[in-house]
């Protein structure tokens, strides 16, 4: 899967919609390479969650989200900006393979590992294993990120927190997926004390 044209045309328009209406913080930036395939993987909290951080770069983001997306009139929409459709009930090897294509010629993955929407109390639900299995599988970096704040217009509260890239070195993939909840656990806290200053 290519970047889509249309992704380069619409990110300005919601980059400059989300600065003016939510006025983010965008911390750790300088830790997504520029050039290298990456997976993006952090915690959900809301259905705006994609386009903050289609908004916080300039690399074109490729999301896995449900497949319900690919229906009726939003398929051209999410499909041009290159959504790749998954079925959250059953084993997904075409996600897998286009997702993988896109890692191989150094682009970018965005996964939320929880798999929905964190409604719960708990700082953060169970990670699915899908990123840690497909860095591992690709070689590519994570880059652990975590949401914290509410989507409040001129609020100043949302934060946006990039960690530092890392490869999977365990083959132990429930290990790696417990670092990767660590990580992004991390963020979460680090990130609450942004959007308290």
């Amino acid at each position: 899967m290519k970047d889509p044209k249309f992704y380069k045309f619409a990110r300005p328009i919601l980059k400059f919609l989300v600065f003016i209406l939510y006025r983010p913080k965008i911390v750790g930036k300088e830790n997504i390479p520029k050039d290298s395939g990456i997976i993006i993987a952090g915690n959900h909290t809301n259905n705006f969650d994609c386009i903050l951080l289609i908004a916080s770069t300039k690399r074109c983001i490729h999301f896995l989200a449900k497949d319900s997306l690919y229906k009726g009139i939003k398929k051209p929409l999410f499909k041009n900006m290159g959504i790749i459709p998954v079925n959250r009930k059953i084993k997904n090897p075409q996600a897998v393979s286009t997702s993988e294509e896109v890692l191989k010629r150094g682009g970018t993955i965005g996964i939320f590992p929880e798999g929905t929407i964190n409604r719960t109390k708990d700082i953060i639900m169970p990670f699915k294993m899908g990123a840690v299995k497909m860095a591992s599988d690709t070689n590519s970096y994570i880059i652990p990120f975590s949401i914290t704040g509410k989507y409040k217009i001129f609020n100043n509260k949302l934060t946006l927190t990039y960690g530092k890239p890392y490869k999977i070195n365990n083959k132990d993939l429930e290990k790696e997926n417990k670092k990767l909840m660590k990580e992004v656990s991390k963020l979460i806290k680090e990130g609450k004390k942004y959007g308290n200053n």
